[in-house]
């Protein structure tokens, strides 16, 4: 690991700090195409590369970021969960697309030891997953609800309702 280490350790030196230029929604960050343009030179001039490599295992996804030297075929590679989260006003992938362009970014910010200032874009709304409601405490929800001492609308702001339980609420 010696040659990827001292080359890693000598474009450190030189890769300087990649201020954040693009707008969010209330934050800024520097975006891939803004550290591309200034770590690629740099990684050239050192005889480093890297790839960003997604993988599936568990039904769960997770980036693979492998740095190389290119002579010596020396390299480290780190490996990060994309966790599945619902972003407000996203479809699955476009949240899916936004999370895997989050931890490519971070992971190699991280794998090259480069200084992106403090980013906040993870600040992002995420959709609240509500918990569900068993068949014993749903029927007493029911009672309380034909009692006047609960409403339908407390009721799905509180749990997540199967198919069968909205179902029957729209019975009544």
């Amino acid at each position: 690991m010696k040659n990827l280490f001292k080359a890693l350790a000598t474009f450190q030196q030189e890769v300087p700090v990649i201020h954040k230029a693009t707008q969010g929604y209330g934050y800024s960050y520097s975006d891939l195409p803004k550290i591309f343009s200034v770590i690629n030179p740099l990684l050239k001039k050192h005889g480093l590369g890297f790839t960003q490599l997604i993988n599936s295992k568990d039904s769960e996804n997770y980036l693979v970021t492998c740095l190389f030297h290119v002579e010596s075929g020396e390299s480290i590679e780190s490996t990060t969960l994309i966790p599945r989260v619902e972003l407000k006003g996203m479809n699955d992938y476009q949240s899916f697309g936004s999370g895997c362009t989050y931890y490519r970014r971070y992971s190699i910010s991280s794998i090259l030891g480069i200084v992106t200032d403090k980013d906040t874009d993870a600040s992002g709304d995420q959709v609240k997953k509500l918990p569900t409601i068993d068949a014993k405490r749903f029927q007493s929800a029911i009672e309380a609800i034909h009692a006047g001492k609960y409403t339908r609308e407390e009721l799905e702001s509180k749990f997540e309702l199967t198919q069968g339980q909205t179902d029957l609420i729209n019975a009544l």
